[in-house]
């Protein structure tokens, strides 16, 4: 493909299958990405911006520009093109979870401990699910009280549909479900029989470091293979909206609208 004709935005990967969606996940939500400057990540952000707009730097490469998209993916929202804080992205969850998830399992012996940890990993938790919202509508309590903005194929806006809200939401709860589980579930498992040997018995100071380490092991994979169980970008048929909305659509575009397309979030 010659590199002026390159579609910045064309999924490298089939994104209507889930390994597809798991290779792109693995590209986005690699831990590290999340340790490079903003200034690199406004570099790769401007060679998005310059390949949509036609202009191409001469000299660049094909690799250079997926690259520079990975990049932009996993640091600028898709619905508004910001820059995502840091400890919100989907490539600090490696990272954040697994030093949140070893404390978590190795601090439970007392309730203030408990409660601190707990606290902690709800507030990583509402960062994570604010940085990663749709936000094509406004903040308000819940989406599902007000709708998300529903779109067209092409991208033009039909409406606010409280159906795609519940749709989205519930997605998004499990698939936050199945990447915490593994570790949460098996790695108590794994550990209590691991602290039977007697080499582990004496390097007990060691097993924090060792919980967070297997945790991190976990989440490099169940971070991209939950966040590939559902596209994100969804869609429901017009049949299934509310009826207003349905009506809406069928005024305007009559039957050449089918489907409506929305950000679910991550």
């Amino acid at each position: 493909m010659a590199v002026s004709s390159f579609d910045i935005d064309a999924p490298r990967w089939d994104q209507s299958t889930f390994m597809g969606r798991l290779k792109h996940f693995f590209n986005i939500t690699d831990w590290r990405t999340a340790a490079l400057p903003d200034s690199r990540l406004d570099e790769a952000k401007a060679l998005v911006e310059s390949c949509r707009a036609g202009s191409i730097p001469p000299g660049t490469t094909e690799e250079q520009l997926h690259y520079a998209k990975k990049l932009y993916d996993s640091a600028f929202h898709p619905d508004t093109g910001d820059r995502m804080n840091l400890i919100g992205r989907m490539s600090f969850q490696v990272p954040g979870g697994m030093a949140i998830t070893g404390f978590m399992l190795q601090f439970y012996r007392t309730v203030p401990a408990v409660v601190f940890w707990q606290w902690v990993n709800q507030s990583f938790n509402a960062l994570v699910n604010y940085t990663n919202r749709n936000a094509a509508s406004p903040i308000t309590p819940k989406e599902i009280l007000n709708g998300i903005a529903v779109t067209d194929e092409n991208g033009n806006k039909l409406g606010h549909s409280k159906k795609a809200a519940a749709k989205g939401i519930t997605q998004v709860v499990v698939s936050r479900i199945t990447m915490a589980a593994p570790g949460m579930v098996i790695l108590p498992i794994i550990m209590e029989r691991l602290e039977n040997y007697k080499f582990m018995k004496r390097i007990t100071f060691l097993h924090g470091p060792i919980q967070v380490m297997l945790v991190g092991g976990f989440l490099i994979f169940m971070v991209p293979a939950a966040c590939s169980l559902f596209p994100q970008q969804c869609s429901m048929a017009v049949s299934k909206l509310e009826p207003e909305l349905r009506d809406s659509i069928a005024s305007q575009y009559g039957d050449s609208v089918q489907r409506v397309y929305f950000n679910k979030g991550l």
